[in-house]
């Protein structure tokens, strides 16, 4: 079963973090400086993409990251605001593809790539689902 996905190539979505000491390197395991961890700024650049291209999705369909190609070039200390950006620059069957960037309230922090994948919600949870059946039955 194939989806014609009506996602213009061009939108954009945003996401904007204050950061905080819970979204720190030490508190999320990657490492020991206190400034915005790189796990944090991926996921605020995931959440950037879904805004670009979820309202655009047939019902029932949701899309999944399945790639990232980022650099982290900067740090954001506490208390400074982030946001990151995605545009859907290609729209190839079910994937869609964005050019990413995340900026603090003074420099670009991080950019690069993103590619998300759609899927039918119900059939992606039964597959889930007898995974977690067959992981069980050992």
């Amino acid at each position: 079963m194939s989806i014609v996905l009506n996602i213009p190539i061009g939108a954009t979505g945003t996401a904007t973090l204050i950061v905080a000491d819970e979204h720190t390197a030490p508190r999320v395991g990657s490492g020991l400086i206190h400034v915005l961890a790189t796990p944090v700024m991926i996921n605020l650049i995931e959440a950037a993409a879904l805004a670009a291209c979820e309202k655009s999705l047939p019902t029932g369909h949701q899309s999944l990251g399945t790639r990232l190609d980022i650099s982290h070039i900067a740090a954001t200390p506490v208390g400074m605001r982030v946001t990151a950006t995605a545009e859907v620059t290609r729209v190839d069957g079910r994937h869609i593809f964005f050019k990413v960037s995340a900026r603090d309230e003074h420099d670009l922090i991080g950019e690069g790539v993103h590619d998300r994948v759609v899927v039918d919600v119900a059939r992606f949870d039964k597959r889930v689902q007898e995974k977690i059946s067959r992981s069980r039955a050992v």
